[in-house]
């Protein structure tokens, strides 16, 4: 007996086709840390993560958790789990998605759900509303993710060092049998993920597939209708006896500044200069990431320190990459002496004698 899945039917050019993303990708590991959130399980390796996440989250996110819920396991909407690897590209992504997309996927989500939230009934008709929607998951991003990323995506290299060692000894069977012991099983030509809120066949017919580490998604989640080819997840590999993800860093950590350099541009727009300046070339969510805050803010910071003269930026592709320039750099270097006291060096030329 087969049982309630989801079934990839293969050919030799699906094989062929078939590939893995660099590492998670920011908004499939979003939805998977918002159904975590809903998840008591998992104390100790996440447990510190998951108690200062649920208390960053802004009451807006609410919006989130009705879009990824607990159940069933790993049902997503496709049009907010876009493949992008660069944040900022995921969410100008989401942004552009056509109205009759969100309604056509809106229409699968609600078939699967005994009632949704009116709101959500909108989102389809209401271009505002969705782009709120991206502020929203902008926000949780640079709030839940941008602060660990750099752990998430270690952990992830840890994991694929092993899944290559298993190619090397028994190939892609070996991989795919491996994925995701009693999630995900390989009957060639069939990779079948247990899902228990749908009986699917899906079709690669030589799109291939594109296989996705995941760090908080402990159980599968798939696009099947995505372009130019579906989307799987499989758990990323982990010691359950260990704290896996410490508490989000501050945003204030994220970048040492000089008390000096904070107090001549504020803190903020001082940390964005020093990320560009440790980091040249950077793109904006990349800044975004590494100062803690949302993508739109660290682009402004940007604006004002180029308009400066202090950072230059340049277009590459659908990005923006940062640079400091010699003038930025040479006022970082700048030796911090303090301000001479105008007030005190007059009082002092006001006691000279013969004055």
């Amino acid at each position: 007996m087969r049982g309630v899945a989801v079934r990839f039917h293969f050919t030799a050019q699906d094989l062929a086709r078939t590939r893995w993303a660099e590492g998670p990708l920011p908004l499939l590991e979003l939805g998977s840390a918002v159904r975590m959130l809903q998840n008591p399980g998992y104390q100790l390796p996440f447990g510190a993560w998951r108690r200062e996440a649920r208390q960053r989250l802004p009451p807006q996110a609410r919006m989130l958790i009705e879009l990824n819920p607990r159940w069933p396991p790993g049902y997503c909407v496709d049009f907010t789990h876009v493949t992008e690897t660069d944040p900022e590209q995921a969410f100008e992504a989401v942004r552009a998605t056509p109205l009759p997309q969100i309604r056509e996927e809106l229409g699968r989500f609600a078939a699967q759900r005994r009632s949704v939230p009116a709101w959500l009934r909108h989102l389809g008709e209401d271009r505002k509303l969705a782009h709120r929607l991206v502020d929203t998951l902008e926000q949780a991003y640079t709030l839940l993710l941008a602060p660990c990323w750099q752990r998430i995506s270690a952990l992830a290299a840890a994991d694929w060092a092993v899944r290559m060692r298993q190619m090397s000894e028994g190939g892609m069977e070996r991989v795919l049998s491996n994925l995701a012991p009693g999630a995900i099983s390989w009957n060639p030509p069939v990779l079948q993920w247990n899902f228990p809120a749908a009986d699917t066949d899906v079709h690669l017919a030589g799109r291939g597939l594109l296989l996705v580490p995941s760090l908080l998604g402990r159980w599968p989640t798939s696009g099947n209708t995505t372009t130019p080819q579906p989307w799987l997840t499989y758990p990323i590999r982990y010691d359950e006896h260990t704290t896996i993800l410490p508490r989000p860093t501050p945003a204030a950590a994220l970048t040492a500044v000089p008390p000096s350099l904070a107090a001549l541009l504020g803190r903020t727009r001082a940390s964005v200069l020093c990320a560009i300046a440790d980091h040249p070339g950077c793109t904006t969510s990349q800044l975004a990431a590494r100062t803690g805050i949302a993508v739109a803010s660290a682009s402004e910071h940007a604006a004002v320190l180029r308009a400066a003269g202090l950072t230059t930026a340049v277009r590459h592709r659908n990005m923006t990459l940062h640079t400091p320039t010699p003038a930025g750099l040479a006022f970082l270097d700048a030796p911090a002496n303090p301000v001479p006291d105008v007030t005190a060096t007059k009082s002092a030329k006001n006691t000279q004698p013969g004055t």
